[in-house]
């Protein structure tokens, strides 16, 4: 039998879609097959669950701090006193070695008043995550007898960077301010973390 140019268009275009179809098939079941390894990349419930935390603040005397852990960090929470707060309202920012405010929750370069770093009408709430700038220890200071410096505030003892009592660098190798996390007060003596 003589197969005519109609015949062989035919076989063309019918090979053409066998692999198409059989390209779009594998395409389709390699993306089935990568979803699973994909979605156990998410976190699970209880990592998500450490994403927000609430503080309640009752307990916290006037003077006191505690640390508390939020995603795998140390967070300072002080009740500064008003001697405490009158000094850091005192300090201008040209005198500070890092003069921006480093608030996670946004992005802006807002001068490290300490209007600026903590909440209006709960300026005796300083909350800031607890790792020295330098090379991320603890610094000292949240218990009474630790080593504050002389601006009352956290000494890091690994290389002797030193804080006011809102988070600012005074002193030491230390580059940058305390980082301050995002939180809210969701109530008068509750604050909600993340």
């Amino acid at each position: 039998m003589n197969a005519t140019v109609e015949d062989i268009g035919g076989d063309v275009s019918r090979r053409d879609f066998l692999y198409l179809a059989t390209g779009a098939f594998a395409a389709i079941g390699a993306a089935g097959a990568l979803w699973p390894l994909v979605d156990q990349m998410n976190p699970d419930a209880s990592a998500l669950s450490l994403a927000t935390i609430e503080v309640d603040l009752a307990p916290i005397q006037n003077g006191q701090a505690i640390t508390i852990l939020w995603r795998g960090m140390p967070v300072f929470v002080r009740n500064r006193t008003p001697e405490e707060i009158e000094k850091a309202k005192n300090v201008a920012v040209s005198d500070l070695k890092d003069p921006v405010a480093r608030i996670l929750s946004s992005t802006a370069e807002i001068p490290a008043t300490d209007g600026n770093i903590t909440k209006p009408g709960k300026e005796n709430w300083l909350v800031a995550i607890g790792i020295c700038t330098h090379l991320g220890c603890v610094p000292k200071g949240q218990n009474p007898g630790d080593p504050r410096g002389p601006y009352g505030g956290w000494f890091c003892v690994c290389h002797g960077s030193i804080y006011d009592t809102a988070g600012r660098v005074r002193g030491g190798p230390a580059p940058r301010n305390l980082d301050i996390p995002p939180y809210d007060f969701i109530d008068g003596t509750k604050i909600k973390l993340g």
